[in-house]
């Protein structure tokens, strides 16, 4: 479920996830890096950026990494992003999205059947990837334009902001009034008899693209907690999980972590989360890591929280669209095209760091 609460989503390129007894050697941003054993995101980033927010990395590695990004094979090697998003020292961001751009315009495909502009749908206060002040209208509206003019697409389309997340599931895309929202996470729908009541129905009333990114949810508990120790889901059984109402559960649901086996507390806003972690109304705040980093940050309290080393779940994002729209299925399609061409060529990468590089200096003024 989602609310316009998700203004607390704040993704400034942090996952501080996943940080080890053995870190890496020494290691500089703006270069490459190659895997040693005992190695994790967490650590690479810890020693090449001072954090161990590793998003970054894994943006510009997808390929190698989204297999499995918890186990690292010695000898891989790691693009290790400059630190404005840079892949390389003498790069310039904004470059592919230019040159792909040009090309586009230069072999744009002529047609004279008139089709009506794809209608998106998505909500205001999700920087960096949702938001009318932000360039292009934020990340993932960035994405779906580009995907419309890209794999030998040439459909018209129009954004509109309409800032109650659960109207675009219950009444926007069912009833047609629009096309494709932007965006959501996408339940592991091949365990469909494992997923709760909402996972289940995002599986059966509604189709997803392609994934347009990922990110991943940190599991955090007080320092002294007796599940800061939790080394597989298993151990989380008996503990009370926050995670609000506006974000999924099914990742936790395929691991086994549903009621009565744990208790959900699902409050509107992910700050009480952080601030009923730090009471010990719960035992588990769990998240995107990016999102506690932010609340524990906003508390002044990073202190006293330990960050699970060994659990994480990654989680996807997608354009989506009703099951009941006669036209759905090509409209992913379309998306789809544009999607695999725009990873292709790098300009996937090239929107994601222009974004987030536009959300960090705002985050600074």
């Amino acid at each position: 479920m989602r609310t316009a609460s998700y203004f607390h989503r704040l993704t400034v390129l942090t996952a501080a996830i996943i940080s080890l007894p053995v870190l890496a050697a020494a290691q500089e941003a703006c270069t490459t890096y190659t895997v040693k054993d005992g190695d994790t995101l967490g650590s690479i980033a810890q020693a090449a950026y001072g954090t161990f927010d590793y998003q970054m990395i894994f943006n510009a590695n997808r390929d190698a990494l989204a297999a499995n990004p918890n186990s690292l094979p010695a000898g891989l090697q790691l693009i290790l992003p400059c630190e404005d998003g840079r892949l390389t020292p003498d790069s310039q961001l904004s470059s592919v999205i230019e040159s792909e751009t040009a090309k586009q315009e230069a072999n744009k495909p002529k047609s004279n059947v008139y089709e009506p502009p794809l209608k998106f749908v998505t909500s205001n206060n999700w920087m960096p990837f949702t938001d009318e002040s932000l360039t292009g209208g934020g990340i993932f509206v960035r994405m779906a334009a580009t995907a419309m003019q890209r794999g030998g697409n040439d459909r018209g389309y129009e954004v509109s902001y309409v800032d109650d997340w659960m109207s675009h599931i219950d009444v926007l895309l069912p009833s047609g009034a629009f096309d494709v929202s932007i965006a959501w996470e996408s339940p592991d729908c091949s365990k469909l008899d494992m997923l709760g009541e909402f996972s289940a129905r995002m599986c059966t009333e509604f189709d997803f693209s392609l994934p347009i990114y990922e990110t991943a949810y940190s599991f955090n508990t007080l320092a002294d907690s007796k599940y800061a120790n939790a080394r597989s889901f298993s151990d989380y059984a008996g503990a009370k999980i926050c995670r609000p109402e506006a974000w999924p559960t099914g990742d936790l649901e395929v691991q086994g972590l549903l009621p009565p086996v744990v208790e959900f507390v699902q409050p509107k806003n992910p700050l009480d989360c952080a601030n009923m972690l730090l009471k010990g109304e719960v035992d588990v705040y769990s998240i995107e890591a990016e999102t506690t980093t932010a609340n524990f940050t906003e508390l002044n309290a990073m202190d006293k929280i330990a960050v699970n080393p060994a659990l994480t779940t990654f989680i996807t994002y997608h354009f989506l669209t009703a099951k009941s729209n006669p036209r759905g299925r090509v409209y992913i399609a379309m998306l789809n095209r544009g999607i695999t061409e725009m990873r292709e060529s790098g300009e996937w990468y090239d929107i994601v760091a222009t974004g987030l590089e536009e959300y960090n200096k705002l985050k600074q003024k």
